[in-house]
């Protein structure tokens, strides 16, 4: 049984949805923020590889599938409120964004600017046309 699902307190409004930030286990880095549901939560706990849920796609998305920069989770919690989610993974590949880079935080505002502080790892177009 799984009542442990039924602590979270899950969106009404957004076809009950929860944010999951993402952390880099050995570093406490972020990588990414993204959206789970009931499914995606499951599921990850069951295969320790982290699944979410794409609301543009309408559909769960294992980080990894098409990149292969999948996420091992390492330990999962939830805040006070119990309305986020925060998982702590070893990124395969330290490749967390679709832009190519480590994290999806890579931009700091300086001086009332987005600048980038974060190199591209890998070409986004290479990762995505051929499945690695």
């Amino acid at each position: 049984m799984q009542n442990w699902l039924n602590t979270i307190h899950w969106d009404s409004n957004d076809n009950g949805l929860v944010p999951a930030i993402t952390q880099d286990y050995k570093t406490g880095h972020v990588l990414m923020m993204a959206w789970i549901n009931r499914e995606a939560l499951c599921l990850t706990a069951a295969e320790q590889r982290v699944t979410y849920w794409s609301r543009s796609r309408g559909k769960l998305w294992r980080k990894g599938e098409q990149s292969g920069y999948m996420q091992i989770l390492r330990e999962m919690r939830i805040d006070c409120d119990a309305d986020v989610v925060i998982f702590q993974v070893e990124q395969i590949g330290d490749i967390a964004c679709h832009t190519g880079r480590y994290s999806c935080f890579y931009r700091v505002l300086e001086n009332n600017t987005w600048k980038t502080v974060e190199p591209v790892l890998k070409d986004p177009n290479t990762i995505y046309s051929t499945g690695t």
